[in-house]
């Protein structure tokens, strides 16, 4: 009985030490499976218990103007974090949260009840907010100094500064292109705590500061950009146009001086505009330039010595290239006249002629020479390479609409870049949109020298092709972009929009390229209005413009006026002030034209004038032209141009209004001192005018 039980013993020992056995060894097994395989997870979980991290956010560089002028800053602003480990309450504390901050209860509650050393609740508050956060002194929701980036001048240079999402990353723009630069780096508070949440005492906290970024400081002129943006706002206003760009460069050494559109958004607030309006279409958008295109097409024709000046073309209207006629605009044509006349009338036959001689190899030599085709390297997203035909199915027919502007599409910055080639002795430059980026210190980080691409001319044919451009203000299509006592250079553009199913009636861009001063150019300038209601000549619409925002801008550059003297004898030549002939017949107005020493040119084959080039007012040398165009289909039939009758009686405003076929609603007696519409409008025959007198 004995040695049975001494047998039951030892079996039971056995099975205990089994059990225990197989017990260590699932301990052991937990404990390597622990060590090797989640020793990493826990670890971060301990830490995560103990430590608290609070990112600290790197305050961004300032975004200056060419002279230090502040256009993008950082202010200080709040933001809510919270540390779920900390929330007593996640409910109550997502209510609370929720009514101050406007946020989804429900979604917020979710946020605060995942497992997580930190979560953001909402960024970038208002300091009121901020305030009212604070008061409530909730366990485990926090503030932290963030920055916001704040733009001064609101819309201005929009699509050109760009803006930044809520990380203070750049979305855009120049924030964009240059982020690495302005973005600095982050740095951090570390705190620990012990197990029940609480903040050890005497711990060895630890704060890493944060890195500010560098100053970017741009190549754009503030108030040149605000003159610029100014005419904008005029124009569209004026023309009801769908869009309006204007570019200004130095052509010497590429730096953009201003750049901006219309349309445009105020990257303060970004998100409440159509992110159509963030597209820069100065730089990525690609449009048949029309006429101002000619810059480079008589460039090109005077570089292969293809065309003297002096030669003589004679334009009947129109030309016929592969079985297809490409007429001149002028109905009927401009007759007998030189190359210089031809450039001066922007004659289609003529350019078409020149350019068929010069040949396919040629053409697109300087195509690609001028940068056609190919992106700038301007340092702006989103930068489009416009549109050519391939080089080696280009035909004849497609060789003569290239020459006028025609069968090619390019990007307001390109041809902008490719005119200011011209004007600085044939050099073409890399346009820049940032001058210096320096440290906080003010420490040079990286500086922008001008960057020459190729020598697209020769100097001796850039100034023949200057002086040709000139004639164009002071004697052709482009008057009115003349201001007095300056030389002028450039070119008008007016190209019909072209459709799926070909050129879209009504729809027109309107432009004008130019430089000045002619003979030693500082500012060359792009204007480009896109779909215009009513007029859409560029030598109507963009000229005047071009005109009015170099006048201030060689103002504020302090460029001397160039006094015009006569060629033959060097005199001083006298000015005299262009009278207004709208509305007048034809005889009547070179008459009076005539008579105060003007040349005048008739365009079109009506016989009222509907509208004349330099504008009334203007004043201009004696001797000078004049281009009157006339009433025609190209004026919508039955529409008349309103007579500025200021300053007159009841009886001379009836009486000049009637002349024309337009009725009078006088107001008040006396002088008349406001009318409407306004003068220079265009209106249907019988319209009535409000006339108000005092």
């Amino acid at each position: 009985m004995a040695a049975v039980s001494h047998v039951t013993i030892r079996k039971r020992v056995a099975f205990l030490f089994l059990v225990i056995s197989v017990i260590m060894m699932g301990l052991i097994g937990r404990l390597l499976y622990l060590q090797f395989y989640k020793s990493v997870w826990l670890s971060e979980n301990a830490i995560d218990q103990r430590i608290r991290e609070i990112p600290v956010e790197a305050k961004r560089g300032i975004i200056y103007d060419r002279n230090g002028r502040e256009l993008a800053v950082s202010v200080s602003t709040e933001s809510v974090y919270a540390i779920p480990a900390e929330i007593r309450n996640p409910e109550e504390t997502a209510a609370k949260l929720a009514a101050i901050l406007a946020l989804d209860e429900n979604n917020l509650k979710n946020k605060l009840k995942k497992r997580q050393a930190f979560t953001w609740i909402k960024r970038k508050i208002e300091p009121e907010i901020g305030h009212q956060v604070q008061l409530l002194n909730l366990p485990g929701i926090g503030l932290t100094q963030e920055n916001r980036r704040y733009y001064p001048y609101d819309n201005l240079a929009a699509h050109v500064l760009g803006f930044n999402g809520i990380d203070s990353q750049g979305l855009d723009g120049v924030e964009m292109t240059f982020d690495s630069y302005l973005k600095g780096r982050s740095g951090s508070i570390v705190i620990e705590y012990d197990a029940r949440g609480q903040e050890i005492p005497n711990a060895s906290h630890r704060f890493v500061p944060p890195v500010e970024g560098h100053n970017v400081y741009l190549t754009l002129d503030l108030v040149i950009q605000q003159i610029v943006e100014r005419e904008l706002d005029r124009v569209m206003k004026e023309t009801q146009a769908k869009a309006v760009t204007i570019i200004a460069i130095d052509p010497r050494d590429g730096a953009i001086l201003a750049l901006a559109n219309r349309p445009d958004y105020n990257p303060n607030k970004f998100s409440e505009f159509s992110p159509k309006l963030w597209r820069n279409i100065a730089i990525s958008n690609a449009y048949e330039p029309g006429s101002t295109f000619k810059i480079l097409t008589t460039s090109a024709v005077m570089a292969e010595h293809i065309i003297k000046a002096d030669e003589k073309f004679f334009d009947p209207g129109e030309v016929e290239v592969q079985g297809r006629n490409i007429h001149c605009w002028k109905h009927g044509g401009h007759g007998s006249q030189t190359f210089t006349e031809v450039v001066q009338n922007s004659c289609n036959v003529g350019f078409v002629t020149v350019g068929l001689r010069l040949g396919r190899e040629s053409f697109y030599r300087y195509i690609d020479a001028f940068g056609l085709g190919q992106r700038t390297n301007v340092d702006l997203p989103g930068e489009a390479k416009g549109i050519t035909i391939d080089r080696a199915k280009a035909t004849p027919i497609n060789i003569a609409t290239m020459s006028i502007g025609q069968s090619i599409a390019v990007t307001p910055i390109q041809l902008v870049t490719a005119a200011a080639a011209v004007a600085n002795d044939g050099k073409l430059l890399r346009p820049q949109i940032v001058r210096e980026v320096k440290d906080k210190s003010g420490q040079l980080i990286r500086g922008f020298q001008t960057d020459v691409v190729r020598q697209v001319l020769d100097p001796s044919i850039a100034k023949q092709v200057k002086e040709i451009l000139e004639s164009v203000v002071s004697q052709g299509t482009g008057r009115n972009a003349y201001i007095e006592g300056f030389k002028i250079a450039g070119k008008t553009g007016t190209a019909q929009k072209v459709g799926a199913g070909g050129y879209l009636p009504d729809k027109y861009v309107a432009s004008f390229m130019g430089f000045a001063p002619a003979d030693n150019p500082q500012v060359a300038m792009l204007v480009v209005i896109d779909e215009p209601v009513g007029l859409y000549y560029g030598g109507q619409i963009a000229a005047p413009v071009f005109g009015a925002v170099m006048k201030d801008v060689l103002q504020y550059l302090k460029i001397n006026p160039q006094v015009a003297t006569n060629a033959a004898t060097g005199t001083e030549q006298a000015h005299v002030l262009v009278p207004s002939v709208i509305n007048l017949r034809v005889p009547e107005a070179m008459k009076e034209l005539e008579q105060v020493g003007l040349i005048p040119r008739i365009e079109e084959s009506g016989d009222r004038i509907a509208d004349q080039i330099p504008k009334p007012g203007s004043r201009i040398p004696s001797g000078g032209g004049v281009l009157l165009y006339t009433m025609t289909p190209r004026y919508s039939s039955g529409e008349v141009t309103v007579p500025d009758v200021t300053g007159r009686t009841l009886r001379e405003a009836a009486d000049a209004l009637a002349e024309i076929g337009l009725a009078i609603k006088p107001v008040g007696t006396g002088q008349a001192i406001k009318q409407d519409p306004l003068a220079g409008s265009k209106v249907v025959s019988g319209t009535t005018i409000a006339i108000y007198f005092e």
